[in-house]
C-alpha cells in the first residue's frame, strides 16, 4: 500500500509539473545577424545604417588589424593595421544582407585606395568584413556586379576580407553624431563625404533601403 501511495504521489506531482509549463513555453530567441564595415570616419558610417530599417543596433570599433586592444589614438596615428569600422546587428526577416551591401556602397567612395573623403591612411580604407561564407559569397558577388556595370573609370578597391577580432571603440563615440549633432554635422560637411557620394553615386547615394 506504501507503494501504490508512493507511485500515486509521484504521478501526481508529475502532471501539476506538466500543467504548471502548459501556456508558458520559453519565448524564441530572436534571430539576428551581424555585419561589419568599414567606410572611413565610422561616425558617420553608424550614422547611415542606424537609418535603416530591420537594424538593430550599431557599434563603433576597431577591426582588421594586429593590435590588441587599440585605442583611437593609436588607430588614428596608424600601424595597428586596424580599420575604423562599425558592428552592425541586423534581423535578416527585415533586411537582407543584400540591401546592407547595397547600403555600404552606396555611401562610400570605392574607388578610393587607403582613404575616405578628408581621412587619409589604411585605417580609413574601406572593406566589408564577412562573417560566414555566404556574406563573402554575396560581397563578392556585388563588387563583381559593380565593377561590371563600368560605372567607375577606376578600379574598385574596397578590401573583402574575414571578420576578426573587433574591439568596440571608446564611449565617447558611440553614437557620435546623436550625442553631438552639431560637430557631427560640421565635420561630415567640412570632409566633402556627401557632396563626393553624390558625385559618384547620383539619385542613388545612399542607398534605396526603406529607413526607419
Amino acid at each position: 500500500m506504501r507503494f501504490l501511495s508512493l507511485g500515486v504521489g509521484t504521478t501526481i506531482a508529475a502532471w501539476l509539473m506538466f500543467a504548471a509549463g502548459v501556456g508558458a513555453q520559453p519565448a524564441e530567441p530572436a534571430k539576428t545577424a551581424i555585419a561589419t564595415f568599414a567606410g572611413g570616419c565610422f561616425w558617420c558610417v553608424e550614422a547611415d545604417f542606424d537609418k535603416v530599417e530591420g537594424v538593430i543596433s550599431t557599434t563603433s570599433g576597431y577591426t582588421g588589424g594586429h593590435t590588441d586592444e587599440p585605442s583611437y589614438e593609436e588607430v588614428s596615428r596608424g600601424g595597428t593595421g586596424h580599420a575604423e569600422s562599425v558592428e552592425v546587428v541586423f534581423d535578416p526577416a527585415k533586411v537582407s544582407y543584400e540591401k546592407l551591401l547595397d547600403v555600404f556602397w552606396h555611401n562610400i567612395d570605392p574607388v578610393a585606395r587607403d582613404r575616405q573623403f578628408c581621412d587619409t591612411g589604411d585605417q580609413y580604407r574601406s572593406v566589408i568584413f564577412f562573417h560566414d561564407e555566404e556574406q563573402r559569397r554575396l560581397a563578392a558577388s556585388s563588387k563583381q556586379a559593380l565593377e561590371k556595370s563600368g560605372r567607375f573609370k577606376l578600379p574598385i578597391v574596397t578590401q573583402i576580407a574575414p571578420a576578426a577580432a573587433f574591439y568596440r571603440a571608446e564611449e565617447y563615440h558611440q553614437d557620435y553624431y546623436k550625442k553631438n549633432p552639431l560637430q557631427y554635422r560640421f565635420y561630415r560637411f567640412n570632409c566633402g563625404r556627401d557632396a563626393r557620394v553624390k558625385q559618384l553615386w547620383g539619385d542613388e547615394a545612399g542607398g534605396k533601403v526603406p529607413t526607419q
